[in-house]
């Protein structure tokens, strides 16, 4: 069995799939590029194997600080957080708390020390960080508009030439990792609409008798393919769906 490996090859697995060659598949190739269009939008949406997380490197430019935001790229789906800008938030000095807490507790775990408590101290730090030496930027992302605004004063926090670090979400392209046309769960709900399309085109000559006796039966086949996306929608949400984060607090 050939694996779809471009967008050509996976029409022709759902073609196929539907009966073609041996069977006339009744449905026009802009409607099938459509159908495929909308089995991978949502399956970017939704498939937790069709994004990745990714830490996107920015250098601010003039027109950054101009404009109060930066370019983000059309395959980001979701922005996480931006990271601090300031590298000494991380506390290098020997005089820093958070230095002298590491000393102290790497030094108990060297003696058969209990992690919890090392863990429970790293969880304290980080509240007291969030709560009074944060350095957290407001953001705001929409996919549709292509850019990450972050609410701050770019005049004086940031400066031509630096890195502003995104942790974020990512589509994995399709056109650089062909496998994605071979996914099992993108291959059937593809098929599936294209045959709902194929029943909706057949479904406008319902009861007209062909020769030699032969009638369309093309709501028959838009219900079945109905109830078969119906499935793998359901499918999709339970099972291969990203887990949502919750904040614990």
């Amino acid at each position: 069995m050939a694996k779809p490996n471009s967008k050509a090859t996976l029409i022709d697995y759902c073609l196929r799939s539907l009966g073609a060659p041996v069977i006339e598949i009744n449905v026009d190739e802009d409607q099938v590029n459509d159908r495929i269009d909308e089995a991978l939008q949502l399956y970017q949406h939704y498939h937790a194997d069709a994004v990745e997380k990714y830490f996107l490197k920015h250098q601010v430019t003039a027109a950054d600080i101009t404009n109060g935001h930066i370019p983000i790229s059309d395959l980001i789906t979701d922005v996480v957080q931006v990271f601090p800008f300031n590298e000494n938030t991380g506390g290098s000095s020997m005089f820093d708390i958070k230095y002298q807490m590491h000393l102290n507790d790497v030094y108990s775990l060297g003696f058969m020390g209990s992690l919890v408590d090392y863990e429970m101290s790293m969880q304290w730090l980080s509240l007291v960080d969030h709560i009074i030496d944060a350095d957290d930027k407001h953001i705001s992302f929409d996919r549709h508009m292509n850019q990450l605004r972050i609410d701050m004063n770019w005049t004086t926090e940031v400066t031509e030439g630096q890195f502003i670090i995104v942790e974020c979400y990512r589509i994995i392209d399709p056109e650089t990792y062909s496998d994605v046309y071979n996914d099992y769960f993108l291959k059937r709900y593809a098929t599936a609409l294209i045959k709902q399309q194929w029943g909706s085109n057949l479904s406008k000559f319902e009861g007209m008798v062909m020769p030699g006796g032969v009638t369309f039966n093309g709501r028959q086949l838009f219900d079945d393919a109905r109830e078969e996306l119906v499935k793998l929608n359901e499918e999709l949400r339970l099972n291969w769906e990203q887990p949502v984060d919750f904040f614990v607090g």
